[in-house]
């Protein structure tokens, strides 16, 4: 059976200080965004993950030129 490698996707590690972070690949497999925080529970950073991947359709503001 053969599976195709996926588009976009998400890698939940544990950090140096035994704590979870995640990090989104692009399908190039280079890192494209990195969680900001570190979790203690591993279903904490999974939460985090399902909110990124949840909020596809929120609105993305510009910061004003000054």
């Amino acid at each position: 059976m053969t599976t195709s490698s996926p588009t976009t996707y998400y890698r939940i590690y544990k950090d140096a200080a035994d704590q979870w972070r995640w990090i989104f690949y692009a399908a190039n497999h280079k890192p494209i965004a990195v969680s900001s925080e570190s979790y203690i529970n591993k279903s904490d950073c999974r939460n985090g993950v399902y909110l990124i991947k949840a909020s596809v359709s929120s609105p993305v503001y510009e910061a004003e030129s000054t």
